[in-house]
């Protein structure tokens, strides 16, 4: 099911009437989600990503614009007639239900022509449990079940009403480490055997970018980019972008650019042709650093952390923006602790140049 989201704005009345009268929640939100495709919506808290889930859904009504599913206006649609299945933070099971019964909910509502037998809910129940591989637990409680399988009955109850639209709010912030990758790549896999298009909704860039085919950047109510995650993340349109996504999080420098130089703390470290002469603000990914005894770049050395595949190394600058600098090697990388700096060469396409005012990109020829 495509969904097209045409100049969507949700306002909230302001209690601080100081601030004025209302709070724009989402601003003018434009955006066509293909049909079939996982979506991330990604971004702080605050910034309206959920907000944003809940106008397609239909628990908030928009103060303008208009929501489409394929060419059917639905805007003023109620939710249940809407064909969405939602998968909340919290689980939102009923303690008193088994598995089965928790699955079956949604079908027991249906009425009319829609209604089903007791049969055909239970074989429907049976077959969203496989789909999330629990149907060996349907006769407990979820006081009985652990928060990953907790979660895969909510995702199997969204799933039996054959929903046009699958929306999941944030549904792995409950989760350990370990859990919430396993489940993130059950969340993927299901959604490429079901083909339901499915937005999802996380702060958590890591979950936005491993799983979605495409994420949307938001920040106070705002869209700043749309793409797929590698090219967002190799092309942040501004500052904001640059800095949200990635982790260790991207490293900031104020800078110069002085006849085609990039200059940080009065050394050229890299040639950006077609930047006219300025002052810049210079983001570099923590892989862009290649340790280098005869490097252009010249950081302070505080420390090394070994981080099992990767090694991180602690520096700082006195034209550094972000509190410490974080370049990532090698592990087998050789490094004189004993010193006080350390030397690196940048790799281009990891640099990017911001405008200083706008923070907006700006381009150069890597």
């Amino acid at each position: 099911m495509k969904i097209r989201l045409e100049q969507l704005t949700k306002k909230f009345p302001n209690r601080n009437k100081k601030q004025g009268e209302f709070v724009i929640a989402v601003n003018n939100f434009n955006f066509e989600i293909p049909d079939g495709k996982l979506i991330g919506l990604l971004g702080p808290s605050g910034c309206g990503k959920s907000t944003a889930l809940n106008l397609i859904s239909g628990l908030e009504k928009p103060t303008e614009g208009k929501i489409f599913f394929g060419d059917d206006d639905v805007t003023n649609l109620p939710p249940e007639n809407r064909g969405v299945g939602m998968v909340f933070q919290n689980y939102a099971l009923y303690p008193h239900l088994t598995v089965q019964q928790n699955i079956m909910f949604p079908l027991q509502n249906l009425k009319g022509k829609d209604k089903l037998s007791k049969e055909e809910m239970q074989r429907r129940a049976l077959e969203a449990a496989k789909l999330v591989q629990i149907d060996m637990l349907m006769e407990r409680k979820p006081s009985e079940l652990s928060g990953g399988q907790q979660q895969r009955v909510a995702i199997a109850r969204a799933l039996v009403k054959m929903p046009r639209v699958l929306l999941l709010d944030e549904p792995l912030s409950n989760l350990d480490a370990r859990l919430r990758l396993q489940t993130r790549e059950e969340i993927r896999r299901i959604q490429k055997a079901t083909k339901i298009t499915t937005i999802f909704v996380t702060h958590d860039q890591d979950e936005a970018m491993s799983i979605s085919d495409m994420i949307v950047v938001m920040k106070d109510g705002v869209v700043h980019q749309i793409g797929k995650p590698q090219e967002v993340y190799d092309h942040p349109t501004n500052l904001f972008v640059a800095t949200f996504l990635g982790t260790p999080s991207i490293n900031v420098f104020r800078g110069r650019v002085q006849d085609g130089q990039l200059a940080i703390g009065g050394e050229n470290v890299l040639s950006v042709p077609g930047v006219p002469n300025r002052d810049v603000i210079c983001a570099i990914r923590p892989e862009g650093f290649l340790l280098d005894e005869k490097g252009p770049f010249t950081l302070g050395l505080e420390r090394m952390e070994v981080m099992g595949r990767d090694t991180s190394v602690v520096c700082t600058h006195e034209d550094g923006v972000s509190e410490v600098i974080r370049a990532i090697v090698r592990t087998d990388s050789v490094v004189d602790e004993e010193k006080e700096t350390v030397r690196f060469t940048l790799i281009p396409s990891k640099v990017h140049l911001f405008d200083p005012e706008t923070e907006e990109d700006l381009p150069f020829m890597a």
